[in-house]
């Protein structure tokens, strides 16, 4: 046996190991590392669908969450290179509905979560049963005037500027965001198995769904109120399209030098743990660009260390663990440190 075989052979032990409490009948996870733009670890466990038995693979499908903020602020990017909107674009000028309050926000500040906008999560009705949407988000934020804060003069996280994003996607392209993404992003791009989930629309193919530990047993829980909203986390994916997504992410084939460059610069800075800064869409920090998602029975990260060509993808269909400190182990095998 080679030296690299050997060190190839602990690595996947190693990982292994790491990832035993997602093996058997139990939601599970896809784990991905790429390295020099080819799969040195590719291997899922557990179950992507309890109820029907059917277990977790790389070509399976899980809901992004909050890892789908890389694709709105691509469509932002895209858009803007077609000359049809400018990041620099007054909010308002696209949803002139908005209170006054709104009236310095820039889609800049929305794309790197500095607008000051309300959450809408907590202008939902308390007993809110059925799921909103993107617009919805808009109906909420029509009856504020208020910001957290000045536009541009903080830093804050907001759900709510990226459901924003998405319909101003919708307005610049006159395409619904689902079908802008399908038809400048996932078509370009080969990744077939990755769409953002619409219930009228086309049904998830090789589909994960999501699950909660509760009382000691694991519960389906896939769907919440928030659910629907596309532009903050409702997109759906698998580690093979996800590969796609990466390389492309290196090189022109879908976005110009010029627009990865924005899309990576350091926007702003955070003070979150292992976020010295935010981008479009992504969390920065030192040499490593990174985003985790979580939404109800799901939580992911996607980790990537440009200068080493090194990339690690943790999915899991469950409301826990946080898979990024397992990550950064992973990646750690590889050489992967901020």
């Amino acid at each position: 046996m080679t030296t690299g075989a050997a060190s190839a052979a602990t690595r996947e032990a190693t990982i292994d190991a790491w990832m035993r409490d997602y093996t058997g009948e139990v939601p599970g996870a896809s784990v991905l590392v790429l390295k020099d733009g080819a799969p040195a670890f590719r291997r899922s466990y557990g179950m992507a669908d309890l109820e029907a038995g059917v277990a977790s693979s790389p070509t399976t499908s899980y809901r992004l969450a909050s890892v789908s903020k890389q694709f709105t602020a691509a469509c932002l990017l895209l858009l803007a290179e077609d000359g049809a909107l400018s990041v620099d674009d007054p909010l308002k000028h696209w949803l002139p509905s908005l209170h006054a309050a709104a009236d310095g926000v820039t889609l800049r500040h929305l794309l790197s979560h500095t607008s000051g906008l309300v959450d809408y999560e907590d202008l939902m009705p308390a007993h809110e049963t059925r799921q909103v949407h993107d617009a919805d988000v808009l109906q909420l934020l029509e009856r504020e005037d208020r910001l957290y804060f000045p536009a541009g003069s903080a830093y804050r996280y907001s759900n709510s500027g990226y459901a924003l994003l998405a319909l101003v996607v919708e307005r610049a392209s006159g395409q619904r965001f689902a079908a802008f993404l399908q038809t400048r992003i996932f078509a370009p791009l080969g990744m077939t198995a990755t769409q953002a989930r619409e219930d009228e629309g086309p049904a998830v193919t090789d589909r994960a769904f999501g699950y909660s530990l509760i009382d000691g047993r694991w519960q389906r829980t896939d769907q919440s109120t928030t659910s629907a909203v596309l532009g903050d986390g409702g997109i759906y994916s698998s580690l093979a399209d996800l590969a796609l997504w990466d390389a492309a992410l290196y090189d022109d084939r879908l976005l110009s030098a010029t627009s990865r460059a924005a899309a990576f610069a350091p926007a702003t800075p955070t003070t979150e743990s292992d976020v010295a800064h935010y981008g479009f869409g992504w969390r920065l920090q030192g040499a490593m660009q990174w985003h985790s998602g979580e939404s109800i029975g799901f939580r992911n990260v996607m980790l990537r260390f440009p200068a080493q060509r090194l990339t690690v993808i943790v999915l899991s269909n469950r409301n826990g663990p946080e898979p990024y400190p397992l990550a950064r182990r992973i990646a750690a095998l590889w050489g992967g440190v901020p």
